[in-house]
C-alpha cells in the first residue's frame, strides 16, 4: 500500500484503495474459537482494514488474560480492574523484556496472514497505555529492540500498516523525542516502507514530519477533515470518530445512524473514516476490543458507501468549492461531484455545474440505501431533493 495523489491510497500496482476500516483492539488474543468467528465476520463485512494491538490490553470490558505473552513471564500479578483510564498495574508481574516469546509473535503473524487472505489491511498498533503488565513502561533500549523485532517479523507481509501507538499522548512514560525515534526506527528497519501513522487522544502529533505517511486521527467532528488535509497535505483517516453502541462512555454510545452520518461527512470532506462497535454483552465480547460478531446496523450501510466509492474516480475524492453553498462537496472537477446534506433537509439544491457539460443526477438515501436516478443538468441549476436529512446528491458527467 502507498499514498497516491497526495491525499489517497493505492496498491503497488496502481489499483485504488478506499479505506473502510474498523477497530478490534485485541481480537488476536482471544483464543482460537473467538478469533475464527471474528475472521468469519470480517469476511462478510465491508471492512478492508482493521486496527489491533501487538500487546494485550487492560481496560473495562477487557480484563481477561491472554493465552500467551510477548515476553517470558517470570511471575504473575494482579489482574484486577482499577477503574482508572490509563493504568500500569504491574503488582507482581515480572517479564524478561530482554527476550521474546516466539510463539506469541508466530500467532501474530498467523493473524496478519489470515487478514491478508481476506484482502484486509492489518493496521498494527505498536504501543498503547492500557497496561497492567509493564509493557508500556519498558526502557528505551527495550522499546527499540522490540520495534526492530516486530518489524523484522512482520514487514514481509504486504498488508501491514504501522501505527506507533493508540492514544500516544496518554503514555506519560514516553516523550515526544521517543515517538520521533520510534518512527525513525520503523522507517529505517522496514525494507518495504509500509504506511506509518500515530493515533492521538487529545493532542495531535505533528503529522507533517517526514516519517509520517498519513494522518490517523481521533475526533468526532468530521467537518474538520478538509482543514486537516490542507494543513498537512497528507491523507486523513479518522480512525476513531466514536463507536456505535450503548456502553456508558460517551465515546461508545452513538447510534448507527450517527455512525453512518460521520462516514458520509468525512468522505464528502475528502477523507476516510473508521468504524467501531461497543454494544454491551453478557460475556463482555465487544467488537471494538475482542471481535466476535457485529450487532449494530451501520455495517451494511457502510458497505453501500464503499460500493459508491469504488464506482467513483480512481484518483479519489477531493473537496471542491463553488459547486454548492453550505454543504460539503467532493469529487473530481468535470467528472464527478458528491454533495452530502447531513442534518440539513433541503427540498432544492442550487448547483453550479460547468457550462456545456451534461451531468446525470442520482439522489441517494444513505440510510435506506437507495439510489434514485434524476435528470440531466448543466450550468447553474436548481435540483430537487427529498427534503429529508442524510441524503446525498451524485452528479456524473455524461457529455463533456
Amino acid at each position: 500500500m502507498r499514498v497516491a495523489n497526495t491525499y489517497h491510497f493505492a496498491y503497488a500496482d496502481g489499483t485504488p484503495y478506499r479505506q473502510i476500516g474498523t477497530t478490534c483492539y485485541v481480537w488476536n488474543l482471544q483464543g482460537a474459537e473467538l478469533e475464527a468467528q471474528t475472521l468469519a465476520t470480517l469476511a462478510q463485512s465491508p471492512f478492508n482494514k482493521i486496527r489491533f494491538c501487538v500487546f494485550p490490553k487492560h481496560y473495562r470490558y477487557n480484563e481477561n488474560e491472554p493465552e500467551l505473552y510477548p515476553f517470558p513471564c517470570l511471575a504473575k500479578g494482579s489482574s484486577r480492574w482499577t477503574g482508572s483510564y490509563a493504568v500500569d498495574v504491574k503488582a507482581g508481574w515480572q517479564f524478561d523484556f530482554d527476550q521474546f516469546a516466539p510463539a506469541y509473535f508466530q500467532h501474530l503473524e498467523q493473524c496478519v496472514a489470515a487478514l491478508r487472505d481476506l484482502g484486509i489491511e492489518a493496521d498494527i498498533i505498536l504501543f498503547h497505555p492500557y497496561d497492567r503488565w509493564g509493557f508500556a513502561t519498558m526502557t528505551p533500549e527495550q522499546d527499540d529492540r522490540y520495534l526492530r523485532y516486530v518489524v523484522a517479523r512482520l514487514a514481509a507481509y504486504r498488508n501491514v500498516w504501522w501505527s506507533m501507538a493508540n492514544e500516544y499522548d496518554l503514555m506519560d512514560s514516553k516523550s515526544m523525542a521517543d515517538w520521533d525515534r520510534f518512527f525513525r526506527i520503523v522507517q529505517e528497519s522496514d525494507p518495504y516502507q509500509h504506511l506509518r501513522s500515530i493515533h492521538n487522544w487529545r493532542e495531535f502529533y505533528d503529522h507533517s514530519k517526514p516519517w509520517v505517511t498519513h494522518q490517523s486521527i481521533q475526533r468526532s467532528d468530521l467537518s474538520q477533515v478538509s482543514l486537516w488535509r490542507s494543513q498537512v497535505r497528507k491523507p486523513v483517516v479518522v480512525d476513531e470518530c466514536c463507536y456505535e453502541g450503548n456502553i456508558p462512555m460517551g465515546w461508545g454510545n452513538i447510534s448507527a445512524r450517527e455512525m453512518v452520518h460521520r462516514f458520509w461527512l468525512g468522505t464528502a470532506h475528502g477523507g476516510y473514516v473508521g468504524h467501531g462497535e461497543t454494544y454491551l454483552h453478557p460475556q463482555d465480547i465487544l467488537w471494538w476490543s475482542k471481535g466476535g460478531v457485529l450487532h449494530g446496523e451501520s455495517a451494511p450501510r457502510i458497505a453501500f458507501l464503499r460500493k459508491l466509492l469504488e464506482d467513483s474516480p480512481v484518483t479519489g475524492l477531493d473537496p471542491i468549492a463553488g459547486v454548492v453553498n453550505a454543504l460539503p462537496c467532493a469529487g473530481k472537477a468535470h467528472e464527478f461531484y458528491l454533495i452530502y446534506t447531513g442534518v440539513a433537509q433541503p427540498a432544492l439544491l442550487e448547483i453550479n455545474l460547468p457550462e456545456g457539460e451534461q451531468y446525470q443526477a442520482e439522489v441517494i438515501d444513505t440510510w435506506d440505501m437507495t439510489v434514485t436516478p434524476g435528470d440531466l443538468y448543466s450550468g447553474r441549476v436548481d435540483i430537487p431533493m427529498p427534503g429529508k436529512a442524510y441524503h446525498a446528491l451524485v452528479l456524473r458527467c455524461v457529455q463533456p
